[in-house]
Parts: C-alpha cells; structure tokens; sequence
C-alpha cells in the first residue's frame, strides 16, 4: 500500500476511475507515508498513530506486543495503529527496544472462536490459541519494526 501510494503503479491495467482515485488517495494520504520508513503522527486533537502500511494481520500483531504504547481496545486496521496519547520518542525507544525477539499473537474475538469449525471440540485455550495463530503475521510486524520511523505533528488543514 505504501509503494503505490508513494507514486509505484500497481501491475495491473486500471480504469479511468481507478486512477482518479488513485490519484485522491495519494493526495489524501501524502502527509502520512514516507519513502524512508513509517510515521507517528500526532494530531491536533492529540490523537497519536504509527502509519505501519503493513496490512490488518501484522498490525494486529504489532499492537498485541507493544501493549505498553499502544492504546486498548482498539480496532485493528491495514493502515495504522492507534498509540497512547501520551507516547513520546523516548516512550517509544524503550517500547520497541525488545520487541523484534518477543512478538506476541493478536488477540483473539471470543465471536471468532464460537464461529470456529468443530470449535466446540476444542479445549477454549487450543481455540484461541489456532485463530491466533491464523490472525497473526509475524514476518510482516517483524519487517515493520526494522525500518525507521519518524515522528510527525499534524496540523489541521
């Protein structure tokens, strides 16, 4: 995501309409991805993000191990991850300096493990334990948290 949103073509043959909002989503999005790495960027409202582009799996993962930094209980997307509103650089340095060799599995919607085949076989730990195991993306929040990241204050357009 973060490629073409920097400029790369997707390899596939778009539309007229595809490259228009091609074109809106990189003027929507250009304060917050960066050729040189990820952002951290905090709002005016004091709303603090990492703009990771790394995808709903390894962000998901990401959060469930930076649980000192990141902000509880909250929905997991492709893009971002939502930060405590009190992280810092400092914070920060000391949150990811072990993290690339203690990766935690994402946090599993007991809605999931209910919905999963012949889950009522399963002992419940077995259950979450395999959904959070399909949910997770350990190469990808490994990958992410090797490149630099940049911390950036928004201000309101």
């Amino acid at each position: 995501m973060r490629e073409v949103l920097l400029g790369a073509d997707p390899d596939v043959a778009l539309s007229k309409r595809a490259v228009t909002a091609l074109a809106e989503a990189r003027d929507h999005f250009v304060h917050v991805v960066h050729p040189g790495g990820t952002l951290i960027t905090r709002a005016s409202g004091g709303q603090v993000r990492w703009w990771t582009w790394a995808g709903h799996r390894a962000n998901a993962t990401l959060a469930a191990t930076l649980g000192t930094v990141a902000a509880p209980a909250q929905r997991v997307n492709d893009c971002w991850i939502r930060l405590r509103e009190d992280v810092d650089r400092e914070h920060w340095k000391q949150a990811v300096a072990d993290v690339p060799n203690q990766l935690c599995l994402p946090e599993v919607d007991q809605r999931a493990v209910k919905g999963l085949k012949f889950g009522e076989v399963l002992p419940p730990r077995l259950a979450q334990a395999t959904l959070a195991t399909r949910f997770a993306c350990l190469e990808g929040a490994q990958a992410v948290l090797q490149e630099p990241v940049r911390f950036v204050f928004l201000t309101p357009s």
